[in-house]
């Protein structure tokens, strides 16, 4: 467990750096957004009043924060990654260091978490004032801390799947920017019709709104279990995602980069001759899970080398065993 820590400490340190040197803009960048909502919704109806018993401000300000959650976490996370993966190719050339799988998750979404919590509370401690309805517990910060996480890793999936910084900006467009308006942020989901209430709940950004709004608001709401429920699944099926995508990831770049990036043809069909049996194991098991990578071309093991039979190009792998542990 310390090891995993100490590898996402490794992982996160140069996103660290780049928020502490940035801090200003990225500051503002993080609060412009949610507070022209706010301004918006909620100074300009503050004079409004919710089935609930409170103010729209105080009712708002909640689906805001988890909105900031969203904006925040998911676009650090996604834009430093989508960068850092498709111009520099520095992920890449991270991939074949040493460090587990669950490290490079933890440590990728470290800078969506910090500047998602520094967006949500400075937004909250402004509503503080604005609507002294909303109370400040350590059930709303721990639903909070999930939101941010949860969309952190929503980044990074966004992020590995993406071919081209086009393609994430259609993610934006067709995933996110819906979810910012239609996800009980600025209104109750129950007051729409109950065939697109029924698509709105199985976004997340709905049951982080539902359960920060119920949460600031403890003596109005009862605090939605339900929705921290699907929240936790929501975290763990994006983190099982990632593991998948960073797994198969891995052993492909180990293949471009030590194949000065060539990479290989769909159809792979690993084949080690007798004579080579006694090469190295962590070799020898590369070879064997190439077929379930979709990692293609004809290859045959050669000591501590592979041959692809097409054109002959040998492919230094020596260091590879060491990558995959």
């Amino acid at each position: 467990m310390s090891n995993v820590l100490l590898q996402t400490y490794y992982v996160a340190w140069g996103d660290i750096m780049f928020l502490k040197h940035n801090f200003l803009n990225i500051l503002v960048m993080s609060v412009m957004t949610p507070l022209l909502y706010l301004i918006a919704f909620g100074y300009g109806l503050r004079s409004g009043s919710t089935d609930i018993g409170v103010s729209y401000v105080a009712f708002v300000i909640p689906g805001i924060v988890a909105l900031s959650s969203l904006s925040s976490s998911f676009a650090s996370t996604s834009t430093r990654l989508n960068v850092q993966r498709l111009y520099y190719k520095s992920f890449d050339e991270m991939m074949l260091c040493p460090l587990s799988l669950t490290a490079i998750i933890l440590g990728k979404s470290t800078l969506g978490l910090i500047r998602g919590l520094i967006s949500c509370f400075i937004m909250y401690a402004l509503g503080l004032f604005l609507a002294p309805e909303l109370s400040l517990n350590p059930l709303l910060i721990v639903m909070v801390i999930m939101s941010c996480v949860t969309f952190s890793m929503l980044g990074l999936m966004a992020a590995m799947l993406a071919k081209s910084h086009q393609s994430m900006a259609t993610f934006n467009s067709l995933v996110i920017l819906p979810m910012t308006f239609l996800c009980g942020t600025f209104f109750s989901v129950s007051s729409l019709d109950p065939v697109f209430q029924g698509i709105l709940y199985c976004l997340p950004l709905t049951h982080s709104s539902l359960a920060i709004r119920s949460a600031a608001l403890p003596d109005y709401l009862d605090f939605e279990w339900v929705s921290a429920l699907v929240m936790v699944c929501f975290m763990v099926a994006f983190f099982l995602i990632n593991y998948y995508l960073l797994k198969t990831r891995k052993f492909r770049s180990a293949l471009e980069v030590m194949g000065d990036g060539v990479g290989y043809p769909h159809g792979v069909h690993a084949d080690i001759a007798p004579q080579h049996q006694d090469a190295d194991p962590g070799l020898l098991r590369l070879l064997q899970r190439l077929p379930e990578l979709g990692v293609g071309g004809v290859i045959r093991g050669e000591g501590s080398h592979v041959r692809h039979l097409d054109d002959e190009r040998r492919v230094g792998l020596v260091a590879l065993p060491h990558a995959f542990h």
